[in-house]
This record gives structure tokens, sequence and C-alpha cells, in this order.
């Protein structure tokens, strides 16, 4: 094996994922990252891949397809995870797997490395949508074979290294975020009933904090497809992006859920998605207005084997 692309975020663990992949596989690791609409976490990513050791960085701008071809189609499912769900991580991990497949294929690269840990449900989805994709393609999940434990062991591995990682106050959640939404996982939600604090928050005001006056929302669908905003055309993406802002400013969107993870766990999570819980509810409307009684029921069934078909990671597969 000469040559490995890294899914990358920047962070610490993907940061001592480059040296480790080098001395432990000897090969030149080549770093992807993914832009899903993250926002702020991608500045000043190349210098710190390059630092870290790896050959280059290599960036897609994927917020468009993100929405056209993932977001909206799944929009259109209705479907949710434990009914509460509207599955923001999941429905990003298959479009991140399929370009860290094509830049393989790109750079000549014969594995795909990912920092997912053993307990989550990101290492089954990256996985499973290589296999489906490349299956030639091995697959290398450090967190399954080293010998890093912990937070503290990371950067002491660093530190031998002389590898710079981030040197800001860690925040006491786990969060990913995405244009679609921003999940909010482990620090206090560990305890199921702890109320989360106010100031975890990023993406929504509270109900509590919202405007006292309404506002109007008019979506125009063609074909079950959102084109315009209050009378704006705009791409998928664009109206997103303006309904997250408008849904967040309104106190929309907030969800608080202990689900059942694909590996056999309870996960106690705090989602925002302000922008999709508007758009999910508009087109439920517009199905109540197009869709006969026996299609909406049986939509509804199938729905639920959509959303776990999402949230399992196989996007890619013949049932989908």
């Amino acid at each position: 094996m000469t040559k490995v692309v890294l899914a990358y975020s920047g962070g610490l663990d993907t940061s001592v994922i480059v040296p480790w992949l080098k001395e432990n596989y000897g090969c030149e690791v080549v770093c992807f990252t993914a832009d899903v609409g993250q926002g702020p976490e991608l500045d000043g990513l190349e210098e710190k891949a390059l630092a870290s050791g790896a050959s280059q960085l290599i960036v897609h701008d994927m917020v468009e397809e993100f929405a056209s071809d993932y977001i909206i189609p799944y929009v259109r499912s209705g479907a949710v995870y434990e009914r509460k769900y509207l599955l923001g991580t999941s429905i990003a991990r298959p479009i991140i797997a399929k370009h860290l497949v094509d830049v393989a294929h790109e750079v000549g690269a014969q594995a795909i490395a990912h920092g997912a840990t053993g307990k989550g449900n990101d290492q089954v989805r990256f996985e499973l949508t290589v296999m489906a994709l490349d299956p030639r393609l091995s697959v290398i999940a450090p967190w399954r074979e080293w010998d890093i434990r912990s937070r503290e062991d990371a950067l002491d591995y660093a530190a031998e290294r002389g590898i710079p990682v981030p040197n800001t106050k860690k925040s006491i959640y786990s969060r990913d975020r995405n244009l679609w939404h921003i999940s909010h996982e482990g620090g206090d939600l560990e305890e199921t009933w702890v109320e989360p604090n106010e100031e975890m928050y990023l993406l929504s005001a509270s109900p509590e904090n919202a405007p006292d006056k309404a506002a109007y929302v008019e979506i125009e669908f063609d074909s079950g497809y959102p084109i315009s905003l209050n009378g704006e055309k705009l791409t998928p993406a664009q109206l997103i992006a303006k309904l997250n802002h408008i849904g967040g400013v309104h106190g929309i969107g907030r969800t608080d859920l202990v689900e059942s993870r694909l590996v056999g766990m309870k996960s106690h999570g705090v989602y925002e998605t302000p922008g999709g819980t508007i758009l999910m509810a508009a087109h439920k409307d517009l199905e109540s207005l197009v869709l006969d009684r026996a299609t909406t029921q049986y939509k509804d069934v199938i729905a639920l084997k959509y959303a776990e078909l999402v949230y399992d990671g196989l996007w890619f597969s013949p049932l989908k």
C-alpha cells in the first residue's frame, strides 16, 4: 500500500491519524475535506494538513450537490428516524464517502481512512458506501487499531512528533455541522435527565426569545422540488440556507432525542434543523393537497424503512 486518502477535518483525531498512517503503513497520505456547508471549520485546513505530514489537501465544494442530490430527495421521502430525527448527520455521510472514493481513484490510492470511532454509526456508514462503490479499496479505521484511547493520549502523540493540533479550549460537546443541521452530543448530555444549556445552541433562538410577530413563509414546489422562497427563485442550497436563518430566528427546529444507534447502544443527542423542519412541514402540506389517501398511507409506511436505510448507511443499496 503506497497511498491512502484520509477523510480530514483538521481536528485533533485526524491530525494525529496522518503521522500514524505514515508510521504504521509506510504510505503517502492525501487528505480530503468535504465542504457540505460546515462554514468556518474549513479555515486554515491546508496548513494544518501539510504540517501534520500530508502530501496535499483536496477540498471539494459539495454544498449544491449535497442539497440537490441528497437533501431534497430525502425531504421528498418524508422519512424521520425514530419519530424525531431529520437525519442531518446520516444524510451527509454517503456524499462524503462517495467523494472519498472519487479522490482515491484520482490520486491512485489503494485505501481510504477515516477517524470514526468504534462506538459510533459513522464507521459503518463510510465503510458500507466504500464497499458499495468500489470493493477493491481497503478501509483503514485507526480507532479500531491503535493504542490511543483518550484525548490526552492523542495530544501526547502529537507533541512527541511536533504535530500542531488545535489549542483552543475543547467544547464539552461533540458536534457535527452541515447545511442541513448541527448535532450536539456528549458532555452533560450523557445524562438524559439534564436539560441542555441554552449556550449550547448555535443555529436557533430559544422559543422564549423568538420574535412575538410571526414570519410568513411561502415555498413554491415544482413536481415536489422546492424552487423558490417568498417569490425568489433559489437553488436548493440557497433556499435551505435562507430557511435556516428564518427558522433559527423564530426558534424552530430543536430536537432532543435518545436514539437507537446502529451499533446497538442508545445515544442522547440534541439537533438543530431550523430550515429542514420548515421544509419538511411544507412538503407534507403539499402532499396533503395532491396525494390520495391510499398513497399517503403507503408512503408513510415505506418512509419508516427509508429512514432506517439512510441512518444505517445504505444510501447506495439497491433497496433504497
